[in-house]
Parts: C-alpha cells; sequence; structure tokens
C-alpha cells in the first residue's frame, strides 16, 4: 500500500479504536446521586463476572448485559440492600460463575487448593531429580587399562 494511501487508513483505524473507547465510558445517567452509594456499587460490581466477557468485571466491561447487572446492583444498594445480600442475591441468581472469585466451600475446594497442590508437587519432583543425581566415583584404572591409556596417547 502506498503511502499517501496509509494515512488515510490509518486515520479511519484510530477513529474506529477510540469510538470504541468511547462507548466503553460509563454512562452518567448510571451513576447514582451519593457518592458513596455509588463508590458501594462499584466495589460490588468488581467483584462480580461479566457473564459475556467472562474475564472482565461487570464495571469494567461494555457489553449490554454487564450494562444491566450494574442497574440491578445500584437499584439494590439504592434499596438499602448490604453488599452480602446483593452478592448473595447475585449467586442465587446466576451461580457461583459470576463471582470473580468464588468462596471456599467443599465445591470449590479443589479450585482454591490446586495451586498449592502444584507447587508441593513441583518441589517433591525436583527435590527426587536431584537426590537421585548422586556423584559417582570413577573406579581407579587397572594396569592393564593404564598402559593401554598410555599407548594410546603417545606418552609411553
Amino acid at each position: 500500500m502506498k503511502a499517501s494511501r496509509r494515512f488515510p487508513a490509518l486515520l479511519l483505524a484510530a477513529g474506529l479504536i477510540g469510538g470504541g473507547v468511547a462507548l466503553a465510558v460509563d454512562d452518567p445517567a448510571e451513576m447514582l446521586p451519593n457518592p458513596a452509594q455509588e463508590k458501594r456499587a462499584e466495589a460490588i460490581g468488581a467483584h462480580l463476572r461479566c457473564l459475556v466477557c467472562q474475564n472482565e468485571s461487570i464495571e469494567d466491561s461494555s457489553a449490554p448485559l454487564a450494562r444491566d447487572l450494574r442497574k440491578v446492583v445500584r437499584e439494590q444498594v439504592s434499596a438499602g440492600k448490604s453488599d452480602q445480600q446483593i452478592m448473595d442475591w447475585m449467586t442465587e441468581r446466576y451461580g457461583e460463575f459470576i463471582r470473580l472469585a468464588p468462596q471456599f466451600s467443599w465445591s470449590t475446594a479443589l479450585l482454591w487448593l490446586m495451586p498449592a497442590l502444584a507447587l508441593v508437587a513441583g518441589l517433591v519432583i525436583a527435590w527426587r531429580a536431584t537426590k537421585r543425581r548422586t556423584v559417582v566415583t570413577p573406579a581407579p584404572l587397572t594396569d592393564d587399562e593404564r598402559a593401554r591409556l598410555d599407548a594410546l596417547s603417545g606418552r609411553e
């Protein structure tokens, strides 16, 4: 592509990318009038997973479902529900998956313990691998072997 054609293409790409970033900005109409309640709603939303994006919180996601969930959280904060009540309601409705950090229970024990178990297993494997490497001292050469070595190396 020629340089004269490259500039408009780059300009178009920058406009499209910039437009996407502008769409991700929070809608002021979505925010609560009370700053303390808004901060609380944001903190709760930061612990809830966007079910569309799956690796983002509902506060960071621009998906329509995340926007709806943010609205529900703000409605419940305005209604005076506690953080735990809101998290429990969301978990009851959408399952444990909605939590970015699932609670520790018997059903999630493996999820929480797997990193520690993997670390212990790695340390045991490394320890056993180094333990097997015992230094073996070579047996001394016999007179015949020494004479043959001297003959091969030309040191007679």
